[in-house]
């Protein structure tokens, strides 16, 4: 049959289109018998690789997205464990310097209170060796003046005298 539309229609376009289209169906018909579950099988493998790849990926971007909550979530935590140790550590340094001002307070009112304490008996040991100091003078003065009568050269000397002992 194909020989006979080869000699009816020898160098015609007809016959070239009708050679051609017999060549593509048979080649279409070998095809299917032979390759074409080889072909639709690397179709299919490729396009379940291809799947595989794209669930892969969106489950890769999924545990990150996941990591990068987990980490600002540890993010945060950290922050407020820092805020946290800051605060205790103001609280201690404030403590602390409640403590030695109070201390420091006591200290000083003791010194304080020591040293009025000080003074006190030391002006009354002054005014108990003044007071004496007066008595014995007065009884020397006494003393003196009982026992001559002074003139105004007398009481000039005992008074030049006087105050000579005062200045020893």
């Amino acid at each position: 049959m194909s020989t006979l539309l080869l000699e009816a229609a020898p160098n015609t376009v007809l016959g070239n289109i009708i050679v051609v289209s017999g060549a593509f169906i048979i080649l279409l018909v070998l095809l299917r018998l032979f390759a074409w579950n080889a072909i639709t099988s690397v179709f299919a493998s490729r396009a379940k690789k291809i799947s595989d790849d794209i669930d892969a990926a969106e489950a890769n971007n999924k545990q990150a997205a996941d990591l990068v909550k987990q980490r600002q979530a540890e993010l945060a935590g950290s922050k407020e464990e820092a805020a946290n140790i800051i605060q205790v550590a103001n609280d201690t340094a404030s403590q602390n310097r409640a403590k030695v001002l109070a201390t420091a307070n006591e200290e000083a009112t003791s010194l304080k209170k020591r040293a009025q304490e000080d003074i006190e008996q030391e002006r009354k040991e002054a005014l108990n060796t003044v007071k004496g100091d007066v008595a014995d003078i007065s009884v020397q003065i006494a003393e003196k003046l009982i026992g001559q009568s002074l003139d105004a050269s007398a009481q000039q000397e005992l008074i030049d005298s006087y105050l000579a002992k005062l200045g020893e």
